[in-house]
């Protein structure tokens, strides 16, 4: 899902205060939107009259993506292409065939399916860019893939999404497409250009971004499952262990593609990070709007638990020094990695 926004990870000039606040947000993130899908499915009745602003949350969390994003973040695609591409296309190569998989051999019923595959097609979510710098990974790298993925969002989600959900249910790609760049590529954009022309004041307000991207996913979510509260309780099982088999999938193949391209040991991490946490945000939206509630549910369940298993493997990783591989010696020389990160290395 598309989750708080990480100034930090933007480069070294992110404020501390923003630093600090991107991380206590994304930690806590999973503890409101469990708070908020409790609240949807206790009252739903309160919840679901919102469904049509949910457009409007979404746009809101992306347009603080784009407060976020500096030039040096788009200079870093130039600066290492191959890589970054690498990134982009084994996240929408391998998310949405692992999502195929999952709903085959769980045999799920159609709308959940949708909704499974969906979110596969989504870009990345701006969390696995906190949890790739929580980690002691590749951060430029994370943001520079974020972008690029969320930037080619418009064509590839929709596409993607008529291949290989079109025979579950009609996929409606030039709808999809218009709205995918009416909440995503237009804020970000805007978003961009405001921190062009006010980056003082954006630098000021920083630190309360994550925790106001946090509310409005938080939001979404509630309002997600308000809508399919009636499916829940004999769904809810079912869609929690497609969610996480998909997520733990995802962050595997993302690890593994770069180890078996001789990445680095931050590259590797960034790339799991990369692959595995998606803008389930957006694959919410895009369910509630053009397919049903219920196959909504599955971008809602992964925004609680892309987060936590976000957390608990980069918590993992940070606890794993690196440095003395091949890889990293070639990439940061074996001193720096060594002094900078400890030693030993990641096996």
């Amino acid at each position: 899902m598309s989750d708080a926004p990480a100034h930090q990870t933007s480069g070294n000039s992110a404020p501390p205060a923003a630093d600090r606040s991107s991380i206590i947000a994304v930690t806590a993130l999973p503890v409101l939107v469990v708070i908020a899908g409790v609240l949807g499915f206790l009252l739903p009745d309160a919840f679901t009259p919102l469904a049509p602003t949910i457009t409007w949350a979404l746009g809101v969390v992306m347009f603080f993506m784009g407060l976020t994003l500096t030039l040096p973040d788009f200079t870093r695609i130039a600066k290492r292409p191959w890589i970054a591409v690498l990134g982009v296309v084994t996240q929408f190569v391998a998310m949405p065939l692992l999502g195929l998989l999952v709903v085959t051999v769980y045999g799920l019923p159609a709308e959940i399916a949708v909704g499974v595959i969906l979110v596969g097609c989504a870009p990345g979510g701006t969390a696995s860019n906190v949890v790739t710098y929580l980690a002691k990974g590749d951060t430029a790298l994370s943001v520079s893939i974020t972008t690029l993925s969320t930037l080619l969002a418009p064509v590839l989600t929709p596409l993607l999404t008529l291949w290989l959900a079109g025979s579950y249910m009609d996929v409606p790609f030039w709808s999809m497409f218009v709205s995918i760049c009416q909440t995503v590529l237009v804020p970000v954009i805007v978003g961009v250009i405001v921190r062009v022309v006010a980056s003082s004041l954006v630098d000021r307000i920083s630190p309360v971004l994550p925790w106001l991207a946090s509310i409005a996913i938080a939001y979404i979510v509630a309002i997600v499952v308000a809508g399919s509260a009636g499916s829940i309780a004999t769904a809810g099982v079912l869609v929690l262990l497609a969610v996480v088999t998909h997520n733990l999938l995802g962050l595997g193949v993302g690890y593994g593609v770069a180890a078996a391209c001789r990445l680095d040991t931050p590259t590797r991490r960034a790339l799991s990070f990369e692959v595995g946490l998606q803008n389930s945000g957006l694959a919410s939206t895009l369910a509630t709007t053009y397919f049903s509630p219920l196959s909504a549910l599955p971008g809602a369940v992964f925004s609680v638990w892309h987060n936590v298993s976000g957390a608990l493997l980069a918590s993992l990783f940070a606890r794993r020094p690196y440095g003395s591989s091949p890889a990293d010696a070639a990439a940061h020389g074996p001193v720096a990695a060594t002094s900078v990160v400890g030693e030993g290395a990641e096996r």
